[in-house]
């Protein structure tokens, strides 16, 4: 009879990816957040593991956890496991030859909230089998990790193993609501720096913008701040001040006045890029081809 009883150094994946998570955010708070678990439930994966290893692998600090030296002796192991394991999954995904299923499609707050969503009614209604799911994230979601089939992104990526096209130009300009034009006047750009603007909290984004062109403004400058890029979008339709925004975007809102037109603003590229591996199943590839049909429009 065939004994199939795991033994104690029998890598257990589930706990490996656990314990690297652990290991990379020092908190089991954190990293029950990154693997949709719980904390008393890493907590139990932990200790489970350390019982197969026979040693402790984390210790306390007021920073955190911190790898043991039996802990950082294991972590370049399980690095090496967790990638092998990404590649037999992107194999094995792109080996499928089903049009019905999911794909994970990852892009910004902006193109997920005004672009998109004609794009994927179509595509929904000509294959009803493919489900989409979405993550509107201005973050760059990681591709070769598999935490999206396909991204929608403002830069080209420079992996190899990664498929890229550049679908557009995205146009932008600075807008303001007909109504504060008509209570504050059109600004020109001798009075530009008078009026009220509405810019991102954290990001740097539009600093460097303003100082690329000439006028090296401070964060205090933008009397209105979000990073939210749809928070910010709104403020600038509820007249709060002037704002930079996709020319496709504007053209929803009526209301809404180009301004400052003799003062460029560079246009944004848009990139579509998916793992080589998957670029060639059936469903990423209805839903890439789509995307760049879409948007090459």
């Amino acid at each position: 009879m065939n004994n199939t009883t795991a033994r104690p150094s029998d890598p257990d994946w589930a706990l490996l990816r656990a314990f690297l998570s652990v290991a990379h955010n020092g908190s089991l708070t954190r990293a029950a957040q990154e693997l949709g678990s719980s904390q008393p439930t890493l907590s139990r994966q932990m200790a489970r593991l350390e019982a197969q290893v026979g040693s402790a692998l984390f210790e306390r600090t007021r920073r955190g956890l911190r790898l043991t030296e039996a802990g950082e002796a294991l972590r370049l192991p399980a690095l090496r496991m967790h990638e092998h394991a990404l590649e037999w999954s992107l194999a094995a995904a792109g080996q499928s030859r089903s049009l019905a299923g999911t794909v994970r499609l990852t892009a910004s707050e902006m193109v997920s909230a005004y672009l998109l969503p004609e794009v994927l009614r179509d595509l929904r209604q000509s294959h009803p089998e493919i489900q989409i799911e979405l993550v509107a994230t201005n973050a760059v979601e990681n591709l070769l990790e598999r935490e999206a089939d396909i991204a929608l992104r403002m830069v080209r990526p420079t992996q190899s193993v990664l498929v890229a096209r550049k679908l557009s130009e995205l146009p932008l300009h600075m807008y303001a609501h007909r109504d504060y034009v008509e209570a504050n006047g059109k600004p020109t750009a001798a009075t530009m720096l008078k009026h009220q603007w509405v810019g991102y909290d954290r990001s740097d984004q539009m600093l460097r913008g303003f100082r690329a062109a000439g006028y090296p403004v401070a964060r205090e400058f933008f009397a209105f701040r979000c990073d939210n890029q749809i928070v910010a979008w709104h403020a600038v339709l509820a007249g709060l001040g002037i704002g930079v925004g996709m020319e496709r975007v504007a053209r929803l809102c009526p209301d809404l006045v180009r301004v400052l037109r003799d003062i460029k603003v560079p246009s944004m590229p848009l990139w579509i890029t998916a793992h080589r591996d998957l670029r060639s199943t059936p469903r990423v590839k209805r839903v890439f081809d789509a995307l760049t049909e879409a948007f090459a429009r």
